[in-house]
């Protein structure tokens, strides 16, 4: 952006010259047009750098102009140099420019001045290409000028592009002045000083070059010097340091040498000069090249010579040494003046008189190969000769530089010619110091060399200057000039006359003269030739006319092209052979009539190529002849010209088939053919030199040779006759253009040539479009839609097609050189479309001979028309093009549809022209380029002024040809629906309310044809579909499309049927309208399968389309894909599995299914859809499918297959066993309001959550899909304020599920595993309690009052299913009185403890048993203090007792509980001595302490239990366990420091919690704080007193203080396991367990948020008290990082993996002390290795523990780790009460859980047992009344313990696996029979009590 209003303000300023501002606005505009490209706008088509009105050019010229901004865009060049010109002028090549920059030299030891010598070397060719430039420095490395200080610069011109890429080098010598010897002061005077060579630097330009060539900026190099080892090596030095010969020179000690510049500038002098002023400024030094360059500039006068030393041999002159010879150069002229200032050592240095060479230091056979330039004024150079002195230079003393010989040669010989470019070996001869050179005539008569000896044949022998025979000197010259000439030929032909009699051989030898030489000599050379001519033209006229035709086509080379303005400007202005035409129109003709006969026609090819100079000539030549003449012979030219075109139609006409050079003959002359109407138009009119040509073009053949170039060649021709001024005229064209198209026409029927045709028509379409605005065209439009219209439709057809092809082959769209033709073609047509009038297309249109021709007509133009719009010919950003293309279209439309109703309706109906007018249309309408609405406001309005809104215009069209079909329009039914749909779908009301009527009339021809319109309803609920699918249609079409159908029909007899199929498509559409807006955007994964499923079902249950329902089958299961709901997408898939048989029908390729039978895509799908269930780990439901397809491999005997589905059913049965599931929590959300998504609105649905998600992740997570959604804070049914409301209600809380109570939940023997797939799988019935009192409300004991309101919710699938949630299909609500949830929460506490028991009781010595001591520390702690005596307290009272004789049986059962609840205390603390932990004896002890004080309590509050359980009589303490020490309180702060999870913080109750401190009333929470002592781990634990502390496993009750209401139904009502509380942060969500020992501890803290972090509101009510703090005893840490397990393990048993949910209701009647309750892992359970029981010890019968099979509820199941993090979750009335029925009891979540929930299942009553009179033992009595078998236990006998017999279980996980050691004598007890019996008989009332539990745990601590 800098850039452009930096090019701006440069055109601002006004100070830049013409050719500046072009190269600015061309930059400009390719930048605008690069940012337009790139930033998605659209192209602007420019001409001459300015945008183009396309109203004023023609259709062709915008394509072109479109295409030329594209390729600037591409190629940064300029524009006009990227368009396609029908006839190129070749361009003379660019030449280069190197800047160099000398920036240092550094040297140590020199201490002399020095020269430096740059050139160019070029070493392929072993010799220097350009001067030298020269740099003097002092001997501190700096210029010997101070002027020259940073102006050490020079540019070497004139490098060709085949200069850039030779095998350059930049050559440096370094010549030092001074001493003969640099380190040895004694050789030679110090005054005197010599030139010494010193070293060389080489930098080669062959990988520089095309760097600076890319970059074009300033690069800086290093070049190092190296020095000769050997003088006598010096010439040749720089080829010895590129050939890396390094024994010839040295490489110096010290990093020194030279640092230079280098810059490559293109373009010629005069550009460089105006581009680069400053660095001509700063005066750099142009180095020219040597010779001339490749492009040779009129005026450019240069007299250069330039003279190299190449080397000498002298004699030794009677000398012990060799000579130290100098060489001095006088350049004399004839007078013996010395020419000053003409001897040049190089460039950057002011010129000089004389030259001395370098020294080479005792050296007869010096080689110098030094350079010199002799700039010799060109009057000065005849006469000049040089003499060069030879010196011996002394080193004595004295330093004299004695001279012994000279030498000489003059610069131009006798014959007028200068010294040849060559080596000269010239003569020595011998003088000394006393030899005069003042009369020069005493040696210039001497021979120079030995060529001059011949000129000199008498030699006196006594002259004073006699030659050295064995002494030569060696030089050579090279002349650069453009006044003098080395050729003896051209100065022959100059001087002429001087040669009579050898004109003939002069004129011979001119072609053999060199180029250079011709044109610096051109003028003088043509009237040289001109003067021949006239003095004898029948004798010399043929060859004086060859000679002419070599210079004119020498003049065609590109090195010279800019010498053809100076052959023009002579023609015009100096040729002066007013005679010469006679001769050239002869001996053309004669050349022109031989070319049939001649077999090698080079010169009549050369003669046809220089036709158009030659034609200049002739009418120069004549003018000159008529304006002296005064117009004599004027019939007797127009005669001959008519003459020679005669002859040139004779050529043309040959037969070239047999015949190339003759070929070549007419290739050279159409070539030249068009440019000679210029010239001719100077003296004939317009149209008779139009008839010329066109009698020429006539003479063409018509037929084409199949690869014959002749075609190209003559259609060139062509369109340079069409390009040229002539055509310009309309006379002309009238002439030309009917010639011109014939030919055109005939290479298209041919599909020859397309490229050239279609640049011709451009051009003639270009002409008549600029010439529409001054003349009438219509004649030359209707000529060319004869010609053209016709065959342009049949070529685009052709080239489209084959664009299709290949673009399908390819799978890309058409090559660069197809789109390139298609867009030309396409141009031309819609030009000449644009061109016809109306009168034109009423001819075209009336004029077909029959209704076939015009319906081929028809058929054509529409099918390119649809071709244009579908292929996208032009690019999407050439918005110009793409609207003047839809405007032409639609007024061709508008013209042919007239015709179309005209002939081809009624009788004379043709559906493939109606259809193929109506796909037209509906393409036209529907192009991208016409939708208004995606546009600016500014574009659009600037559209609409122009053009108006096209698709409005078609779809009036359309509508009145749809009205004119009659009765004709079932043919277009269902056909045309979809694409009308399309149409109608288009956002502009006008287009919406034409089209939508059509759909009436199409579902009335239906209905009056057939009696209903089901292929419309069919074709418009498909097509409606994927159209909205695609993004088109909206509120307000559905609205409209309603409302105007309705509106049509309600007139209709068929108007019900009709109704409700509108009906049906505008319901449809709004569920479209839904997924569509769901599908876009990041909207979350359930709104798009609410919105997939909701559709699925629309088509299968309302409109019954079963492959758009199965379409959506697939969607649907993909989205579940790609969330991961494996099995959800099995179930989807299993909907099409479903509609398949197993049989062999064929069926089409359907979505990504091949066309097979039914039985092999139902296999296929069978085998996908087993694969998900796997991957969801449902291997239950894929089991079924297993076993499906074992029964059909069986029936075909496919064994292998039947194999492999066996053994993979076989694993699906170990997985069952083996892995770990995890069990998903259900919310039941409501969507309330008119916001919601048509799907939602106002329902009720229940959510299968994610794993590990609880409420509050769920709730935040529904937050977060609707992030413009309230949370509704209470549970009741919203009333209609909220339905109908424009807002949207969220209301979320937890439910249970309730299974339908399989038979696998009440078999003992099915392990856990397997029962808990059960309880969350294929439920389809939820339920939620609400606690509520009823009546007064006892504070003392709230349990007399409290009622449970249980909702039950039906949902109209089973979860999982299709979908992870479905509809609230049904609701019920009953309520449950206090004794009844009495009686389900001490029997799901007992469930609870049993199932531990059976973990626990084959547990290593001394394992990790923190659940089992949490779940007894909360039963008996909460007992002791209260829990079981508030039941006692509200159901055992009289006054109850008589209140409600109807619960006399309940009252019993409760009573029963109790006693059974007792003895299984009892068991599971005799497994607790066992396991128990050193460390922790001291809780063992407590509890067998607290538990003595339960059971005396119990048995004195009812003395009749003790009669019912005498198994289990009062002991006392010391009989009870093992003994133990007092729990004092150092072993209290020893349990502390070793519990596991100590995390001390405010507890979280629930609001009708009945302890003291839970209560709503009681606003403080307790808080752990030791007060006797500042030892943290010294604490003292408080919990609330309950029955089961400890059981909670609600995750919030690690939170920090605060006190969560039960009243809000977005809070959390669900519990966590303690599995569940895992902390693991979200990159190691994938594993529950965690290796890091310590990474557990910290992020549970971590995960705590800190009361200040929970919003105050009535969702979260928050409590504080400063005097609450929170210790962490390390106790906690200790036992919490020890070994570990991960939760996946298959080898864990059901209870270390699952565990029990949350009690549901606190019976704590206050806070009292408590001890620290233990757990193992937060997220991950420790697996102690199992190990059997010590014999004797204790024995516990397995069987025992397995759930009863019965009526009572399942548990809930246990949950597993969520991949996401997790969030405290406050209190909710809908916590679950129990993982053991399931409940969601809102009690859970209280700090102190009572008793472990509020179960759903009922406890029938069981036969009551009377303790009389009984003879059975007592074992066999207390069997009689326990429901468990006898089992004693005895801490003061551990050998008085009996194990019964124990069954063996069928699954390896289930507890009951393991067998116990038999009794010591392998008899079994006779008891055990009657036991077994008796427990059998007994198992149908104990039922629910029986089922396996998990244990869950929260901790409450506080200080009262």
């Amino acid at each position: 952006m800098n850039e452009v209003i930096d090019l701006r303000r440069q055109l601002l300023s006004g100070h830049l010259t013409q050719d500046q501002v072009r190269e600015v606005k061309r930059h400009l505009t390719v930048r605008l047009d690069w940012g337009n490209e790139h930033l998605g706008l659209d192209l602007v088509p420019r001409k001459e750098f300015e945008a183009v009105d396309s109203d004023q050019i023609s259709v062709s010229d915008l394509y072109k102009m479109h295409l030329s901004s594209r390729h600037s865009v591409q190629q940064s060049t300029n524009q006009a140099d990227t368009l396609r010109q029908r006839h190129k002028e070749p361009r003379a090549p660019i030449p280069h420019h190197l800047l160099l920059n000398l920036k240092s030299f550094t040297h140590s030891n020199i201490g002399e001045d020095v020269d430096l010598f740059f050139s160019l070397y070029d070493m392929r060719e072993t010799r220097q290409i350009s001067e030298r430039f020269m740099v003097r420095l002092n001997k501190n490395g700096g210029p010997r000028n101070p002027e020259k200080l940073e102006r050490l610069c020079a540019l070497f011109t004139d490098l060709s592009s085949k200069d850039v890429k030779r095998d350059l080098h930049l050559i440096v010598h370094v010549i030092r002045i001074g001493r003969m010897l640099l380190n040895d002061s004694r050789k030679g005077p110090p005054h005197i000083h010599y030139r010494r060579p010193y070293g060389c630097a080489v930098l080669s330009l062959g990988e520089v070059l095309p760097a600076l060539c890319e970059h074009r900026d300033e690069k800086d190099f290093v070049m190092k010097v190296y020095m000769c080892n050997n003088e006598n090596e010096w010439y040749q030095i720089h080829e010895n340091i590129i050939r890396k010969t390094s024994t010839k020179y040295s490489t110096p000690s010290s990093n020194y040498g030279l640092i230079v510049s280098l810059q490559l500038l293109r373009g010629d002098m005069e550009q460089i000069r105006r581009e680069n002023p400053l660095l001509f400024n700063r005066g750099a030094a142009v180095t020219r090249k040597l010779g001339f360059p490749d492009v040779i500039m009129p005026g450019d006068i240069r007299n250069d010579l330039y003279v190299t030393l190449e080397r000498g041999d002298f004699e030794r002159g009677g000398k012990s040494v060799q000579k130290n010879i100098e060489v001095i150069m006088h350049v004399l002229y004839a007078d013996g003046e010395n020419l000053r200032d003409c001897v040049s050592l190089g460039t950057g240095e002011p010129p000089r008189t004389q030259y001395h060479s370098f020294v080479l230091y005792h050296n007869n056979s010096p080689r110098w190969g030094e350079l010199i330039k002799l700039p010799i004024p060109i009057d000065r150079f005849r006469g000049s000769h040089l003499r060069f002195e030879f010196r011996h230079c002394s080193t004595k003393d004295k330093g004299e530089k004695k001279l012994f010989g000279f030498s000489f040669t003059p610069l131009m010989r006798d014959d007028g010619t200068t010294l040849s470019d060559d080596i000269h070996e010239l003569y020595v001869y011998k003088c000394d110091e006393n030899s005069t050179f003042n009369n020069h005539a005493l040696y210039l008569g001497l021979p120079c060399c030995k060529d001059d000896l011949s000129g000199c044949p008498n030699i006196p022998s006594s002259l004073i200057f006699q030659r050295s025979p064995k002494e030569t000197f060696s030089i050579s010259t090279q002349l650069s000039s453009t006044k003098l000439t080395q050729n003896v030929d051209l100065l022959a032909l100059l001087k002429w006359k001087a040669y009579p009699d050898r004109i003939l051989d002069i004129l011979g030898h001119l072609r053999h003269v060199s180029g250079e030489e011709i044109v610096k000599f051109l003028q003088d050379i043509l009237d040289t030739l001109f003067v021949i001519l006239d003095d004898n033209t029948e004798k010399y006229g043929l060859l004086v006319f060859q000679s002419l035709v070599f210079i004119i086509n020498l003049l065609r080379d590109s090195k010279y092209y800019h010498f053809r303005p100076v052959l023009d400007t002579y023609i015009q202005k100096h040729f002066a052979g007013a005679l010469a035409y006679r001769e050239l129109i002869r001996c053309l003709k004669w050349y022109m009539e031989r070319s049939a006969d001649l077999v090698r026609q080079d010169h009549i090819q050369e003669a046809m190529r220089a036709l158009e100079n030659l034609f200049k000539f002739i009418v120069q030549s004549r003018l000159l002849f008529a304006r002296s003449t005064g117009g004599l012979e004027e019939e007797q030219f127009r005669c001959s010209i008519h003459e020679l075109f005669q002859s040139m139609r004779f050529v043309l006409s040959l037969d070239t088939r047999s015949s190339d050079t003759l070929l070549f003959t007419q290739a050279a002359l159409l070539s030249s053919f068009p440019a000679i109407f210029e010239e001719l138009l100077a003296m004939f009119s317009v149209t008779e030199v139009a008839e010329f040509v066109r009698g020429t073009l006539s003479s063409l053949p018509s037929t084409l040779h199949l690869g014959q170039s002749m075609d190209v060649v003559k259609l060139q021709s062509i369109g340079r006759t069409v390009d040229c001024r002539l055509f310009s005229y309309p006379e002309a064209r009238r002439i030309l253009l009917p010639v011109v198209l014939h030919h055109i026409h005939l290479h298209l029927r041919q599909q020859k040539e397309l490229l050239v045709c279609s640049g011709i028509l451009s051009s003639i379409f270009s002409i008549i479009k600029s010439s529409s605005t001054e003349v009438d065209v219509g004649e030359e439009v209707q000529m060319l839609q004869e010609s053209l219209l016709d065959v342009l439709l049949q070529t685009l057809l052709i080239i489209m097609s084959k664009s299709q092809s290949q673009e399908a082959v390819r799978g890309q769209r058409c090559p660069q050189c197809t789109a390139e033709i298609t867009g030309e073609y396409v141009s031309c047509l819609l030009s000449l479309l644009r061109l016809m009038s109306d009168t034109h297309y009423q001819h075209l249109l009336h004029n077909f001979q029959s209704k076939e021709e015009l319906k081929e007509f028809l058929l054509k133009i529409f099918c390119v028309f649809r071709n244009l719009l579908k292929l996208s010919v032009f690019p999407p950003d050439w918005t110009v093009m793409r609207l003047l293309a839809s405007n032409i279209i639609v007024t061709t439309v508008q013209y042919v549809s007239p015709a179309v109703h005209k002939n081809f309706c009624e009788e004379d109906f043709d559906f493939k022209v109606w259809n193929s007018y109506f796909s037209l249309a509906v393409l036209f309408i529907n192009q991208p380029s016409l939708q208004l609405e995606n546009f600016a406001t500014g574009k659009r309005r600037r559209i609409l002024d122009k053009y108006g809104d096209m698709r409005v215009m078609m779809t009036y069209e359309l509508f009145n040809m749809w009205q004119n079909l009659g009765e004709h329009k079932y043919h277009f039914i269902p056909g045309m629906i979809g694409p009308f749909l399309g149409v109608s779908l288009v956002p502009q009301p006008e287009v919406r309310n034409i089209m939508i009527p059509i759909f009436h009339d199409m579902m009335d021809c239906e209905q009056r044809r057939n009696g209903n319109f089901k292929q419309v309803e069919a074709e418009l609920i498909d097509k409606l579909d994927s159209l909205v699918s695609e993004g088109k249609g909206d509120e307000n079409y559905r609205e409209l499309f309603s409302l105007l159908l309705l509106e049509k029909i309600e007139q209709e007899t068929w108007r019900e049927p009709g109704a409700s199929f509108v009906t049906s498509v505008t319901r449809l559409m709004e569920r479209l309208l839904d997924y569509r807006d769901c599908m876009k955007g990041e909207e979350t994964e359930n709104k798009k399968i609410g919105c997939t499923v909701n559709l699925m079902n629309f088509y299968k249950s309302e409109i019954n389309k079963e492959e758009m329902y199965i379409r959506y089958i697939h969607k649907l299961c993909d989205l579940h894909l790609q969330a991961e709901s494996y099995t959800e997408a099995a179930f989807t898939l299993l909907l099409y599995w479903e509609t398949l048989q197993w049989e062999d029908r064929s069926l089409r390729e359907f979505l990504h299914y091949p066309a097979q039978n039914e039985w092999q895509r139902k296999e296929s799908l069978s085998r996908k859809i087993i694969h998900y269930f796997n991957k969801g780990k449902c291997w239950e439901y894929g089991i079924p499918l297993c076993r499906e397809l074992a029964a059909q491999y069986e029936k075909l005997y496919d064994y292998q297959s039947l194999s492999w589905i066996l053994k993979m059913e076989a694993s699906y049965y170990d997985h069952i066993m083996d892995q770990q599931r995890l069990e998903p929590e259900f919310f039941r959300v409501g969507f309330y309001g008119k916001k919601f998504p048509f799907f939602l609105r106002n329902k009720e649905f229940v959510c299968r959550g994610h794993d590990y998600e609880r409420l509050e992740a769920f709730q935040q997570r529904m937050l977060s899909e609707f992030p413009q959604a309230i949370a509704m804070q209470h549970l009741n049914h919203p009333d209609d304020t909220i339905l109908q409301s424009d807002s949207q209600y969220l209301q979320i809380y937890a439910v249970t599920p309730l299974p339908d109570t399989p038979r696998v939940l009440n078999m003992d023997q099915v392990p856990e595993r397997i029962k808990s797939f059960y309880r969350v799988n294929n439920v389809r019935r939820f339920r939620y309690d609400r606690p509520f009192h009823r009546g007064a409300r006892d504070k003392d004991n709230e349990f007399k009052s409290l009622w449970i309101e249980r909702s039950t919710l039906t949902l109209s699938h089973s979860l999982p299913g299709i979908s992870c949630w479905f509809e609230v299909q049904k609701r019920e609500l009953v309520e449950v009185s206090p004794l009844e949830n009495a009686l389900q929460v001490l029997g799901n506490k007992t469930q609870e403890l049993r199932a531990l028991i059976t973990q626990y009781q084959h547990h290593n010595l001394h394992g990790n048993i923190n659940l089992l001591s949490m779940c007894l520390n909360g039963v008996i702690d909460a007992a002791v203090n209260g829990g079981i005596t508030r039941y006692q307290e509200a159901f055992f009272d009289k006054d109850y007792i008589t209140q409600h004789p109807e619960d006399a049986d309940k009252i019993s059962q409760l009573k029963e509980l109790m006693l059974e609840q007792v003895h299984v205390l009892g068991v599971g603390l005799a497994v607790h001595e066992r396991c128990v932990h050193p460390e922790m004896r001291p809780l063992h002890k407590k509890l067998v302490d607290q538990f003595q004080v339960m059971r005396t309590s119990l048995y004195q509050e009812f003395p009749m239990l003790e009669k019912m359980n005498p198994s289990c009589p009062p002991l006392p303490r010391s009989n009870i366990l093992l003994s133990h020490g007092a729990l004092n309180n150092d072993s209290m702060r020893m349990l502390h420091r070793h519990s596991p999870l100590v995390v001390l913080s405010s507890v979280r109750h629930s609001s009708s919690s009945l302890s003291s401190h839970a209560s709503s009333d009681t606003g403080t929470t307790p808080t752990a704080v030791d007060s006797e002592t500042e030892d943290p781990y010294s604490m003292q634990m408080l919990l609330p007193h309950s029955l089961h502390a400890g059981s909670i496993t609600n995750v919030s009750a690690l939170s920090s203080s605060y006190t969560s209401p039960s009243s809000s139904s977005l809070s959390s009502t669900h519990s966590a396991p303690s599995q569940l509380i895992n902390s693991a942060p979200s990159s190691t969500r994938g594993s529950p367990s965690l290796p890091d020992k310590y990474r557990h501890s910290r992020d549970l803290v971590m995960l705590l948020p800190a009361p200040r972090d929970r919003p105050t509101s009535a969702l979260y009510q928050t409590g504080t008290d400063s005097g609450q703090r929170c210790v962490y005893p390390r106790a906690l840490f200790q036992q919490v990082l020890g070994p570990c397990k991960p939760c996946s393990d298959p080898n864990l048993s059901v209870a270390e993996k699952v565990l029990a949910a949350p009690s549901s209701w606190s019976l704590d009647s206050g806070t009292r002390e408590s001890l620290p309750f233990l757990t193992s892992h937060v997220g991950s359970v420790l697996t102690p290795t199992t190990r059997g029981l010590t014999q004797g010890h204790y024995s516990l019968h397995f069987d025992a523990f397995h759930p009863s099979v019965g009526d009572g509820g399942p548990a809930l199941p246990s949950r597993s780790l969520r991949k996401s993090p997790l969030h405290t979750i406050p209190a909710s009335p809908t916590s679950p009460q129990s993982c053991l029925d399931g409940s969601n009891s809102p009690l859970s979540g209280s700090a102190s859980s009572g008793v472990s929930s509020l179960s759903e299942g009922t406890f029938p009553g069981c036969p009551d047992v009377t303790p009389s009179t009984d003879s059975r033992t007592e074992d066999q009595q207390s069997g009689c009344f326990q429901h468990y078998p006898p089992v004693r236990y005895s801490l003061s006998d551990p050998n008085g313990l009996e194990a019964p017999k124990v069954q063996p279980c069928r699954s390896l996980s289930a507890p009951s696996g393991v067998t116990p050691p038999r009794s010591p004598s392998g008899e079994h007890d006779e008891g055990n029979l009657e036991h077994d019996r008796l427990r059998r008989s007994r198992r149908n009332c104990h039922m629910s009590k029986e089922q396996a539990a998990r244990v869950g745990w929260d901790h409450n601590m506080g200080k009262p």
